[in-house]
């Protein structure tokens, strides 16, 4: 068995700060204040940076905020609140816990359960959990199918308490909380009045205001291949990129690749033509709940989804053919050496 967990660089959305029109060495912009933090939390490489006076104390302080939000989260971790939850069947959610529970079942019921932070169950069983990969028995995930099911948590939002109608029943914030970290960290630059910074936590960015000088941020999308090479770069500002591949992680068993996003109707890795799908957003946890959902979903149903909601979000799918599309509200900002078909909303 060949294991792959295709290394998260900071370039893994190949970041391009600098690629765009610069700031003269003698401008106000490039003598200002600017400080940034390189660390690993969430099984990944991260960077955060921020320009303008205070810019040290918020990068120390967002870089603190995502070690606190691992530890809080992490499924791998028996004293973690996800951990005690998982393990006693229910409990109290933290103010933390509860913004990403109320967003991930709004997002089960928008993407007709596609997003099911209840899948923990069967990452465990295909050992993306603990990188003990194996195929699971067909015995074995309708086993854990029986367990997967979002619509089976209770939730009350006045207290926080959690549980499940189902014994047995695990959850995993995984598909939602780099994108709920990092707006919590353009939360906090915002508080110690930053004007301009990014946020790369293992590939998902997300740009608060413009670069010092007044221009868009360009960010590359990764080709989901081991070229290092892009499928394209897009202008932002105050918006998250974020994407969802099954390059990310994955194994091969007797010549067969499995990846680690795995479709809850049927409890295998989702196969409908897809293998990238990056989000362009202002909410940066929504950003990243849609990646992997519109994965799920496929080309055509991920398309569609979009046509209903293109006020909220823009997106950018690659298919295993090679077709590339792009929808029309940020066609305008996205290049590419290949070519891509603009999807437009009805009028």
């Amino acid at each position: 068995m060949k294991r792959h967990a295709l290394a998260p660089l900071l370039l893994a959305a190949a970041l391009l700060a600098g690629c765009g029109q610069s700031a003269p060495s003698s401008s106000p912009a490039a003598e200002e204040e600017n400080a940034t933090a390189d660390f690993f939390a969430m099984d990944t490489y991260m960077s955060v940076s921020a320009f303008g006076e205070g810019s040290q104390e918020a990068v120390t302080e967002a870089e603190a905020e995502v070690h606190r939000l691992d530890a809080l989260l992490s499924t791998g971790e028996a004293a973690s609140e996800v951990g005690k939850i998982n393990a006693d069947g229910g409990g109290t959610l933290s103010e933390d816990g509860q913004r990403l529970m109320e967003a991930s079942l709004q997002l089960y019921e928008e993407t007709g359960g596609c997003f099911d932070i209840s899948i923990y169950p069967v990452m465990k069983l295909w050992g993306f959990t603990d990188q003990n990969y194996r195929v699971p028995s067909e015995e074995e995930l309708r086993g854990a199918l029986e367990l997967v099911d979002a619509s089976a948590v209770r939730f009350d939002a006045a207290s926080g308490e959690v549980s499940f109608e189902k014994a047995g029943m695990q959850i995993d914030f995984g598909g939602i909380a780099k994108g709920y970290a990092s707006s919590r960290i353009v939360e906090i630059f915002q508080e110690k009045g930053i004007a301009h910074g990014l946020v790369n936590l293992g590939g998902n960015v997300q740009a608060l205001g413009t670069k010092p000088d007044g221009s868009d941020w360009r960010i590359g999308i990764q080709r989901p291949d081991e070229t290092g090479g892009m499928l394209g770069v897009v202008s932002i500002h105050d918006c998250a990129v974020i994407t969802s591949g099954g390059y990310e992680r994955y194994f091969e068993e007797n010549g067969k690749t499995y990846h680690h996003i795995i479709d809850p109707a049927d409890g295998f890795p989702s196969e409908n033509g897809l293998v990238s799908v990056s989000i362009i957003c202002a909410d940066g946890m929504r950003a990243d709940g849609l990646s992997t959902s519109l994965f799920v979903m496929g080309r055509e149903k991920a398309l569609d989804y979009w046509k209903a909601h293109s006020s909220e979000f823009d997106a950018v799918l690659l298919e295993e053919d090679g077709s590339l599309w792009v929808t029309a509200g940020i066609a305008d900002r996205f290049t590419s050496d290949l070519e891509f078909t603009v999807v437009k909303a009805p009028d």
